[in-house]
């Protein structure tokens, strides 16, 4: 049996405004389909043959839109895998492949991110059954993608002798020569004219008794905190929560540093199978059906003698004239404008936006919760207005706020109201009043999702002013 490890705790930082870290592109359909990146890389390993239930490993502020998009899918996971803080790719491939490993269990993995984008799935199924193979012979697979351009943002893999995965030297996988970093244009152009180097995709394959023993000999470090954080983890409803203390004193590393520059067991998959990682708007742009001046365009957009460009609307006309090669993204809080040349750094603006303690960095105005959704209408001093979602069948927490009052109108459906010691209905056009200090609770019973307007008033109106008594989604403690 394979088992997939799919690792969705990045914040795809390179394609603000969309995506943001409590909300990032793994969990999009950026690419115009119904389905997230997520769920794309679900339905994908779901059609190979052998295949069991996957072992996810998340950002915990992403746990119950992860939960949410499985179910959406009809998928079940083994395992769902918080991560308090981020640790690169080592540690969060180590714990996971503990988890795959308990019960003296030894089934091969297959590592994938979430965020990737693959358009020939037979294919990719075909090249992970070899793997399958060669990974049962002891050995520790990475996937490479054929190049088609000089990439200067793309680590690359270099490939050594043929490897044999049955009788003879078939081609379809080899010995792994080096790994090489980020090369500037010129390294990337020869390259590419040589043939022999692929870039490295992020995707893996290996028994936990393999990939275990090699992390033994070359990153010991981690192997020690993560079976610590693994160890004193505790069960939160259907998630593992690692110990934050362990976990966070984990050296940060990725596994090309830690364990494959290192080992000689490295074997190589050439695939062509129209992968892109859509990490850039470069890259997305680039999978993106374009009109014939060679422009994706999506929503209320206006372009006149535009060529090569993305062009995003989400909330208000966007009109563009006489550019080209220009990246225009309109969310409802931010706009970017970016040359498509300069994609790979938007994560700068990003990084201004950190420092300066803007909120745009991390949240968009609509913020999900296990519950619905919420969206910041309107703010001013001692004010804030939003508009709510609770979907059917769903309550949030009972909960008191010290520095704040707030006053519900329902606008859709019907609220059960529970505020201090009474519990009765609203139903649309009808409100009421919570004062500071009142425990309150807001819950859906009805078949539909609930929708309404709160107005917050108050000395301090931080989401930080909460204080949960009773949570169906276990966050008395968060």
């Amino acid at each position: 049996m394979i088992v997939p490890v799919v690792m969705s705790g990045g914040v795809g930082s390179r394609l603000w405004p969309l995506s943001r870290e409590h909300f990032p592109k793994q969990l999009m359909p950026l690419t115009g389909g119904e389905y997230s990146l997520f769920q794309e890389t679900l339905i994908r390993i779901s059609g190979i043959s052998e295949i069991g239930p996957s072992i996810i490993v998340c950002n915990e502020n992403h746990r119950f839109m992860i939960a949410a998009q499985m179910q959406a899918v009809n998928m079940n996971p083994e395992t769902i895998i918080l991560e308090p803080v981020g640790r690169n790719t080592c540690p969060a491939i180590a714990v996971a492949t503990l988890d795959a490993a308990k019960n003296g269990a030894d089934p091969v993995l297959l590592v994938m991110p979430a965020d990737h984008l693959i358009t020939d799935s037979d294919l990719f199924a075909s090249a992970v059954e070899i793997g399958n193979t060669i990974a049962e012979a002891g050995k520790i697979i990475t996937f490479g993608i054929v190049p088609n351009r000089p990439e200067t943002g793309y680590g690359y893999i270099k490939k050594g002798e043929s490897f044999r995965t049955g009788q003879s030297a078939d081609g379809s996988a080899f010995l792994v020569s080096e790994f090489s970093e980020k090369p500037d244009l010129e390294r990337a152009r020869s390259y590419l004219e040589s043939g022999n180097y692929l870039w490295n995709s992020g995707m893996f394959m290996f028994k936990p008794s393999v990939f275990l023993r090699e992390l033994e000999q070359f990153a010991p470090s981690i192997l020690d905190s993560c079976r610590k954080a693994y160890e004193k983890a505790r069960r939160d409803l259907d998630f593992i929560r690692l110990d934050e203390e362990c976990f966070t004193s984990c050296p940060a590393n990725s596994v090309d540093y830690a364990v494959l520059e290192k080992t000689s067991l490295a074997v190589v998959i050439p695939l062509e199978i129209g992968w892109s990682d859509v990490g850039s708007w470069l890259s997305l742009h680039d999978v993106c059906s374009k009109d014939e001046c060679r422009n994706f365009i999506s929503g209320d957009v206006i372009a006149e003698d535009v060529c090569n460009c993305y062009i995003h609307s989400e909330n208000r006309l966007v009109a563009a004239l006489g550019v080209e090669n220009q990246i225009i993204i309109e969310t409802k809080d931010a706009v970017l404008v970016s040359s498509i040349e300069r994609s790979q750094d938007v994560k700068l603006i990003v990084n201004r936006l950190k420092e300066e303690n803007r909120e745009e960095a991390l949240t968009h105005l609509r913020a999900y919760r296990p519950w619905g959704s919420f969206e910041n209408i309107d703010a001013g001093q001692r004010f804030k207005v939003k508009r709510i979602t609770v979907n059917a069948g769903s309550a949030l927490s009972l909960q008191m706020h010290y520095h704040r009052a707030e006053h519900w109108i329902v606008v859709k459906g019907t609220a059960r109201i529970i505020k201090g010691d009474e519990d009765f209905l609203l139903n649309e056009d009808e409100s009421t009043y919570i004062p500071p200090g009142t425990n309150h609770r807001l819950e859906n019973p009805g078949k539909i999702p609930l929708e309404l307007i709160e107005v917050q008033t108050g000395s301090y109106l931080g989401e930080d002013d909460i204080c949960r008594f009773d949570d169906q989604y276990g966050r008395l403690d968060k």
